[in-house]
Formats: C-alpha cells, sequence, structure tokens
C-alpha cells in the first residue's frame, strides 16, 4: 500500500506544476479581431494544397498617395493593419476601407489595389501561406502602347 501512496504522490508532483505555470498567464489579454470563413469581398476561405507549404511574413508600409499597384494573389494572404488606413479596390467592384486594428483576408486570384488615400502612413503585417516557387503576388500585366513613327 505504501508503495501505490508513494507513486500517487510521485504523480502529483509531476503534474503539480502545470497548474502553476498557468498563473504565469493570468495577465495576458485576448481580443477576437476577426472570424470569418470569406474573404474581404465575401469569397470563400480557400487553403492552398502544396507539399512545400511556406509561409512569409512582411512589414508593408504605404506612405499618404502610396500604392501597391493592381496585383492578385495565387495564395491565401492574410494581413493585420498595424497604423493608418488602407483602401482596397477590386478591379470592377468594390473598394474596402481597413483602418488600424483591422485584420484583412485578402482575396485571391482577383485583381485589386491598395491605395493610401490618407494623411498617415498606413502600415500592416502581411502573412502570405504560400508554397516554395509559388509567387505570393502576381503584378497586372499592362500591354505596351505601340510607340508612334
Amino acid at each position: 500500500m505504501k508503495h501505490v501512496y508513494g507513486i500517487f504522490v510521485a504523480f502529483l508532483l509531476l503534474i503539480l506544476p502545470t497548474p502553476l505555470l498557468a498563473q504565469d498567464y493570468k495577465n495576458v489579454e485576448v481580443r477576437k479581431v476577426l472570424v470569418s470563413s470569406v474573404t474581404s469581398n465575401g469569397t470563400p476561405l480557400k487553403y492552398l494544397q502544396t507539399a512545400q507549404p511556406e509561409v512569409t511574413v512582411l512589414v508593408v508600409r504605404v506612405p499618404p498617395g502610396g500604392s501597391t499597384g493592381w496585383h492578385q494573389h495565387p495564395v491565401p494572404v492574410y494581413a493585420y493593419m498595424l497604423e493608418g488606413t488602407l483602401n482596397v479596390e477590386i478591379k470592377g467592384a468594390q473598394t474596402s476601407i481597413f483602418k488600424k486594428g483591422d485584420a484583412i483576408l485578402e482575396v485571391m486570384n482577383t485583381l485589386h489595389n491598395g491605395y493610401n488615400s490618407g494623411s498617415e502612413t498606413a502600415t500592416l503585417v502581411v502573412f502570405y501561406t504560400g508554397a516554395v516557387g509559388v509567387p505570393n503576388v502576381v503584378k497586372e500585366k499592362v500591354e505596351a502602347i505601340p510607340a508612334r513613327p
């Protein structure tokens, strides 16, 4: 019986630190920013199917009057606005406005342009959930205007 009691005490000593460590997290604040199953234009989210996943994280700064140019993403892209305001126009469709503290679930395979019409720099953290060898951004192809003779 003493042997079983000893094992029980040893087990309690092993698990005792776990609740004590949980106390280290009592001052953590959690704020849900966004829960969604669709992108910013209402298209259902899609995950990339790949054997070689690759995540790229960037901090992007768009100055007042600045623009990303028309582009699209063949991979899922998520962003979080750190400061400022960013307008995201979808080619031939609506424009969404994102402010400090907003999460962005970017559209895939759809031309869009992010621009800053505000007076302060727009800064965002961007997470590309792509694949090795697959570009995260594809710029719009613009046909060259032929030169006049």
